[in-house]
This record gives structure tokens, C-alpha cells and sequence, in this order.
């Protein structure tokens, strides 16, 4: 009890920080935590993650059904999204879903952030695909991210926002940092008009390291193309990959030119 309790603390403190930041706005954004092997702790719908308190935390088993927790709260809406996770990914222990504003921008723009650009990023979450758009709260998110969950930890929602896993709480938050500090250098040095990008080697340098630092999870080499790092999305048409592409290499011969 002390250790879920404990938990509850860390779910609160992370909402906050999560809603000071500017990741998430009025009610927007979940966590949830496994317990153990069928327990899981959930943010409550309808509330800000600014706001909460340990008392809103709810407990559900892996199918969702509420097994504690103050009557007046209910799950979170995008409970179904977080059980795909833990089904998909035994390994993970927690999931945060939130909108970061230069993160979502690209999941908006449709443009994946897979160039090679900071090493910090290659090592943590490497290439970050987009997920299909699907409609909140039903099993059509779970079903798009379900292609990209058994080779990354962070996932972008096309029009919708973000998805960040982790071993524990903190290294799942610590992706969503990571994330939305990567996708506002890469925003900003768009404006600049230019964008080193990593070669190959340094990359593979990179990703030597991982081992040395024990880094967890799953990440996707950067600086695959738009098809390669879409390509295990079953049933997405091609003509969708193309404009994908399209707006990619676009956007690189802008910087090219200028």
C-alpha cells in the first residue's frame, strides 16, 4: 500500500509538471502506471493534470474494470490506448499521453521527426514515427499504434498528439522532455533555414552507447525514410505515404536552398 501510495504521489507530481510545461491544456492528457503483472493506476477523466490530487487516482485491472477509487472520478477516456501498451509491451510500466505544442505540430504537419540531429534524442527516442489518426477514446487509436509499439517508445498521434512509454513513470515523462526539446531545435532551425543532419556513422557511434549507459526500450534508427519508418502500418494506403514523403522532402529542399 505504501509503494502505490507512492505512486499516487508521483502520477500527481508528474501532471503537474506536465500541465506547467504547457503539454497539456484544461483537462487534455492521461498517465497511467502498472502496479504489477494486473494492476494499474489511471488518471481520472474530465480533470486537469494541473489539479489533481492522490484521491482522483484510479485503480483498474488490464481489461479496464475499476477495481478502487473515489466514486466520483471515472478512468480516463484514453484508458483503452494505455492497455494496448502494457498488452503489446510487457516490458513497459508506464504510459504518458500528452499534446506538447511543437511535437504535436509535426503529428499535425504529418512530418515524423527521423533526421539525426541531436545525440541526445538518437540515443533516447531515436526516429519517432506518426501514428494514424484515429477517434479518441475508442479502440481506433489502440489499433493504429498497435504496428509502432513493438519497435518505439514515443509515438506521434496524427492530430492528436503524443505517446511516451517508459520502465517507470519518471523515464516515461523524461521521453516526453526529450521529445518535445528535440521537435522545437529541429521547428526552430527549420526557420533558420538550415538543419545539420547527423551521418550515418556518427549515428551508429550513437547507438554503440546504449549499451554502455543501460538504456531500456525501443527506439527506431533516426534518419529512415518516411516509408521505411511507416512501413509496418498494415492496411494504410500508399497514396497516404506518399504525401508523407511528399512533405518531407519538401521541406528539406527548402533548407537546401536556402
Amino acid at each position: 500500500m505504501d509503494d502505490e501510495l507512492k505512486i499516487k504521489e508521483q502520477i500527481v507530481e508528474i501532471g503537474k509538471r506536465i500541465w506547467q510545461r504547457g503539454y497539456v491544456a484544461s483537462n487534455d492528457g492521461n498517465i497511467t502506471v502498472m502496479l504489477n503483472d494486473n494492476d494499474i493506476l489511471t488518471t481520472p477523466t474530465g480533470v486537469s493534470k494541473g489539479f489533481m490530487t492522490e484521491d482522483m487516482i484510479i485503480k483498474c485491472d488490464k481489461t479496464g474494470k475499476v477495481l478502487s477509487g473515489n466514486p466520483k472520478y471515472q478512468p480516463s477516456s484514453e484508458l483503452k490506448m494505455h492497455l494496448e501498451v502494457y498488452k503489446e509491451r510487457p516490458d513497459i510500466k508506464s504510459s504518458i499521453h500528452a499534446h506538447p505544442p511543437y511535437a504535436t505540430s509535426f503529428a499535425v504537419a504529418g512530418i515524423p521527426l527521423n533526421k539525426c540531429v541531436l545525440p541526445e534524442a538518437i540515443l533516447v527516442i531515436g526516429a519517432v514515427p506518426i501514428a494514424p489518426y484515429g477517434l479518441p477514446s475508442t479502440m481506433e487509436i489502440p489499433d493504429n499504434i498497435r504496428p509502432f509499439l513493438k519497435n518505439s517508445d514515443v509515438i506521434l498521434l496524427e492530430n492528436h498528439g503524443a505517446l511516451t512509454m517508459g520502465n517507470d513513470l519518471l523515464n516515461a515523462y523524461h521521453k516526453m522532455e526529450t521529445l518535445e526539446h528535440t521537435a522545437s531545435i529541429v521547428w526552430k532551425a527549420i526557420q533558420l533555414g538550415n538543419m545539420n543532419v547527423l551521418s550515418g556513422e556518427e549515428r551508429d557511434r550513437l547507438m554503440s552507447l546504449r549499451d554502455k549507459y543501460n538504456l531500456t526500450g525501443k527506439v527506431i534508427l533516426c534518419d529512415a525514410t518516411p516509408m521505411q519508418i511507416h512501413s509496418s502500418i498494415q492496411g494504410r494506403s500508399g497514396i497516404n505515404e506518399q504525401i508523407i514523403s511528399d512533405i518531407v522532402e519538401k521541406v528539406l529542399l527548402r533548407l537546401k536552398n536556402n
